[in-house]
């Protein structure tokens, strides 16, 4: 549990539920936590989704670097963070064994509202809606028993009373170059002005590229600086179209190896596709 600096009582947990915190979906849901609900963590993160159109909270690093991996699958088409436990006494049955005192504000008496990491909402191979709750931690705070007794309640919650497959991610189970290269492209990803190309100008100087990429036997930072020049382009032009093609998944990249701009094309690219509009 993070260290509040906010007052926590019965009417804090009644403006948070006015204010729609935990409630809505994609663009329209609420984190029931916020970046501003702690002012002194300098590990606090806000950030613009590309699955949802909004922004994003983190606390911690790890949380952010599961985040970008869930950005990243096709099939992800909601990602909830900090989904708050509301129903939390009404669902569980029994709570006799569990140590509640423990997740209860010391001065007002007033049990926290428990949250999950994230509440996934992905698409299965026929298309139906599947969740998935996923509750994101450093492996040194599986050590401390706080941590284990929150982490109980979260799995009876979501495994026994909702059916949703749940589970733990640590940041060692992370891949920290496949997190790096989907941050390198992120930018591309929630981009809606397309660098300031129109739709069939982009779409021509990616074809470009491509061709260029293909033919050439330079690295494909030497052909994106000759691109550029041939085109009279401006600088970072060839940067954004190749981060366009690899975002865009025009072109295929092994994302668990860094991604190196002085291998050439063909040692970099595992397969293309035609480029559209």
């Amino acid at each position: 549990m993070s260290k509040r600096t906010l007052k926590w009582n019965e009417k804090k947990i009644e403006q948070f539920i006015k204010e729609g915190r935990g409630q809505g979906e994609g663009k329209d849901y609420k984190p029931w936590l916020v970046v501003q609900d702690f002012p002194t963590m300098g590990v606090a993160t806000r950030i613009l989704g590309k699955t949802t159109g909004r922004v994003h909270h983190f606390f911690s690093n790890t949380q952010l670097k599961y985040f970008y991996l869930l950005e990243w699958e096709d099939n992800v088409i909601d990602i909830r963070e900090h989904y708050p436990l509301l129903d939390l006494e009404e669902s569980l049955s029994d709570m006799s064994d569990l140590n509640l005192e423990k997740f209860r504000d010391k001065e007002s008496k007033v049990d926290y509202i428990l949250s999950t990491t994230f509440l996934i909402t992905v698409l299965d191979s026929n298309g139906n809606k599947k969740y998935a709750a996923r509750s994101i931690k450093y492996a040194s705070e599986l050590k401390k028993k706080i941590t284990l007794e929150k982490l109980e309640i979260e799995r009876r919650y979501w495994t026994e009373a909702k059916g949703i497959d749940w589970g733990i991610v640590t940041n060692k189970e992370i891949n920290d170059i496949r997190v790096k290269n989907i941050e390198w492209l992120h930018p591309v990803m929630i981009s809606k002005n397309q660098n300031g190309l129109e739709n069939n100008e982009l779409k021509d100087l990616c074809e470009g590229l491509l061709y260029r990429l293909n033919e050439s036997r330079n690295s494909v930072r030497q052909t994106i600086i000759q691109y550029e020049q041939d085109y009279s382009l401006d600088k970072g032009i060839g940067i954004f179209l190749f981060k366009y093609l690899l975002a865009n998944k025009i072109v295929l990249v092994d994302m668990d190896k860094p991604i190196n701009l002085n291998c050439s094309f063909k040692e970099l690219c595992r397969h293309r596709r035609e480029v559209e509009n």
